[in-house]
């Protein structure tokens, strides 16, 4: 049911006929890593159904960085427009930092996501590596994304940033770019609602980065 205006049908066992040409169902279906609804009319034996891609707006986006003082990897500046940004739709984006070490693999990131519920935040579980999760190597990660001997995707490729570890020493600049954010299937946990994370790069002993992010998540 991903694609917008899919229409399905499933046969439904009863042992009586049903002059069921009048029930609507709302039928929502939970996908690996996200979720699709559509509007279903039961008739007769069938359940015809029209699914729709689901809208999702994020808004207020905030950041700041939470590093120490002598942190070895700092965002320096980050922008996102517009606001709310759609998705799918299109953003603008510009960023910077630095790192004054090589970030090579195994590189560490531990990332904490609290949701606000009733005024409180209330942390949200690691789920299929989404949520409050560790990942023992970011490097193995980009490399999953883009296979090494591939190019960076634009506009990295164009300014001639690294997207796979290792990154050497110095000053990253991404000057403001256009780009498109396809449909994404999101888990229904992270559908609606006020959210604010907090990533720390490296490991408890030795802390190369840290970096929070706020934003609220709205769904049509």
């Amino acid at each position: 049911m991903g694609n917008s205006n899919q229409v399905w049908w499933s046969q439904v066992n009863h042992t009586k006929p049903r002059k069921a040409s009048g029930i609507v169902f709302v039928v929502v279906a939970a996908a690996s890593r996200g979720a699709s609804f559509g509007i279903c009319n039961l008739y007769r034996t069938h359940l015809y159904c029209v699914s729709r891609q689901v809208t999702t707006k994020l808004l207020g986006f905030d950041w700041e960085n939470c590093g120490k003082p002598d942190a070895a990897a700092v965002m320096r500046t980050l922008m996102v427009s517009p606001d709310p940004i759609s998705i799918p739709g299109e953003v603008t984006a510009a960023a910077s930092g630095t790192t004054s070490v090589e970030l090579a693999a195994p590189l560490g990131v531990n990332v904490t996501l609290e949701k606000e519920v009733a005024g409180f935040w209330v942390k949200v579980p690691c789920l299929e590596e989404m949520g409050s999760c560790h990942y023992s190597d970011a490097c193995d990660v980009l490399d999953q994304l883009i296979p090494p001997g591939q190019d960076c995707p634009e506009p990295l490729h164009t300014y001639g940033l690294p997207c796979r570890c290792p990154f050497k020493p110095g000053s990253y600049s991404l000057p403001e770019s256009d780009f498109f954010l396809p449909h994404m299937d999101l888990p229904s946990w992270l559908t609606n609602g006020h959210y604010r994370l907090h990533g720390v790069l490296g490991s408890e002993e030795e802390e190369l980065g840290c970096l929070k992010v706020a934003l609220s998540v709205s769904s049509d």
